[in-house]
C-alpha cells in the first residue's frame, strides 16, 4: 500500500500592523463669525420744504457744507412789507380802542361786554400780525439739519408753493450699513456689539449694531440689522456696497485639512486619532468654519493626536504604528521653540500642530 504524506496547511502569515502619521493638534479659541452683504446708507437725509410760497431769489451751492439753522435760500417778500404795515396799523388801532372802552368801563360810562370786545378786536389783530411776521420770516430758507447739501431741487427764479421740494441735505459725519439676518442666526445679535464693515472697491471700519428688528421679514424671514459707522472724517461716500462681519460667538476648536475628514458607518463625519496606545479612534466632529488654509472643528479634546497620513482602512481599535507626519506634509518646518512650550514632557514628542499642514495634509487612504 503506498502511504502518502498528509498535505500540509500553509505557515499563516504575521498580521501586519499597519503604518500611520499623525501630528498633535492643540484646539485655539476662534470667533463665530455672521458675514453679511448689505448697503451703505447716510445716517440722515432731510428735504429742505417752502413754508412759503414765492419765487425763489437765492439758493445754496450744491455740495456746501452747512449747519441746522444756517441759510441756504430765500424767497421773494412780495406784498408782504406792505401786508405787515398794515396789520402793525391795526393793532395799533386796536390797542387804542381797547384801552378807550377799558376805561369807560372801569368808570362806569361803557359796559363790560364792550370793553371785551375791544379786547376780542386786539387780540385777533396780533394774531393777524404775529402770521404775517411769521410768513415773513419763513422766506428765510434754512438748513434742516447739519450735512452737505447732495441736490438742489429748485432753481433760481422758480415759484415754489408752500410744501415744495427745495433741495437735500445729506448727513454722511455717520454711515449705517443696512443687511438682513436670517433667522437662524438672529439670535446672537445684539445692540452694542462691535462690527467690521468692508466696503466694496476698498477700505474697512469698525462699527457698532445700533438696531436690530424685532419683527422679521414674513417674505424672507430675515430681520434687519443696522451697523453704524463713524465717517465725522467724511471720506466715505453713502451708497456703497459693503461686506460686514458680526462676531457671534467664541468656541474652542481644532484647526484640520478638509481632506482628513471621514464618515462612519452611520454617516457621521469624524476624524481618526489615537489613544495613548497608538490604537485608532473615530471621533464625529462639526466644522464650525471653513477657509481656504483649513477648517475648523469641534468634537474633540483639547490636544489631540490627528491622523494625517494611513494605508489601507482603519478600524476604530485597531493597533497602528505611529510616525510623526512628515514636514512636507505640514507645509512648514515645525517650530521647536513653540513646539517644546506645547510638549513640556520632551522635545522628542514635540510637533508641529496639525493646524499648520493646511490642505497639503493628506491621506494615503484615498489612494487605495
Amino acid at each position: 500500500m503506498l502511504f502518502r504524506t498528509p498535505p500540509q496547511a500553509p505557515e499563516q502569515q504575521d498580521e501586519r500592523v499597519p503604518s500611520v502619521a499623525a501630528s498633535w493638534s492643540e484646539a485655539e479659541e476662534i470667533t463665530l463669525e455672521l458675514v453679511l452683504y448689505g448697503d451703505v446708507e447716510p445716517d440722515q437725509v432731510s428735504i429742505l420744504r417752502a413754508r412759503a410760497d414765492g419765487i425763489l431769489e437765492e439758493i445754496a451751492s450744491q455740495g456746501s457744507q452747512v449747519s441746522r439753522g444756517d441759510r441756504v435760500g430765500q424767497l421773494s417778500a412780495d406784498d408782504r412789507a406792505a401786508r405787515l404795515a398794515r396789520a402793525e396799523a391795526q393793532v395799533a388801532s386796536a390797542d387804542r380802542d381797547f384801552d378807550a372802552a377799558r376805561g369807560l368801563a372801569d368808570r362806569d360810562l361803557g359796559t363790560e361786554a364792550e370793553a371785551q370786545a375791544r379786547r376780542a378786536e386786539l387780540e385777533a389783530a396780533r394774531a393777524e400780525l404775529r402770521a404775517i411776521e411769521l410768513e415773513i420770516a419763513n422766506t428765510e430758507l434754512t438748513a434742516p439739519i447739519d450735512g452737505i447739501i447732495n441736490e438742489v431741487i429748485a432753481d433760481i427764479g422758480s415759484y415754489v408753493s408752500v410744501g415744495g421740494e427745495v433741495l437735500e441735505v445729506v448727513d454722511n459725519a455717520r454711515l449705517i450699513a443696512s443687511v438682513q439676518v436670517q433667522q437662524t442666526g438672529i439670535q446672537g445679535v445684539r445692540t452694542g456689539m462691535p462690527a467690521q464693515v468692508r466696503f466694496i472697491g476698498g477700505g474697512t471700519r469698525e462699527g457698532e449694531v445700533r438696531f436690530v428688528s424685532v419683527v422679521g421679514d414674513a417674505a424672507t424671514r430675515t430681520f434687519r440689522v443696522e451697523v453704524e459707522i463713524d465717517n465725522s472724517d467724511g471720506e466715505l461716500p453713502s451708497g456703497l456696497s459693503a461686506e460686514v462681519t458680526l462676531p457671534v460667538e467664541t468656541v474652542t476648536a481644532h484647526r484640520v485639512s478638509p481632506a482628513l475628514g471621514r464618515l462612519d458607518e452611520q454617516g457621521r463625519l469624524g476624524v481618526h486619532v489615537l489613544d495613548d496606545e497608538d490604537r485608532i479612534a473615530f471621533l464625529p466632529v462639526e466644522v464650525v468654519r471653513a477657509r481656504g488654509d483649513g477648517v475648523w472643528i469641534t468634537g474633540l479634546p483639547e490636544r489631540a493626536r490627528i491622523v494625517t497620513i494611513s494605508q489601507g482602512s482603519l478600524a476604530p481599535g485597531q493597533q497602528v504604528d505611529v510616525t510623526e507626519t512628515p514636514p512636507e506634509y505640514l507645509g512648514a518646518q515645525p517650530d521647536s521653540d513653540a513646539a517644546v512650550a506645547a510638549h513640556p514632557e520632551g522635545a522628542a514628542e514635540a510637533t508641529e500642530p496639525l493646524e499648520a499642514g493646511g490642505d497639503n495634509a493628506t491621506s494615503a487612504e484615498d489612494d487605495g
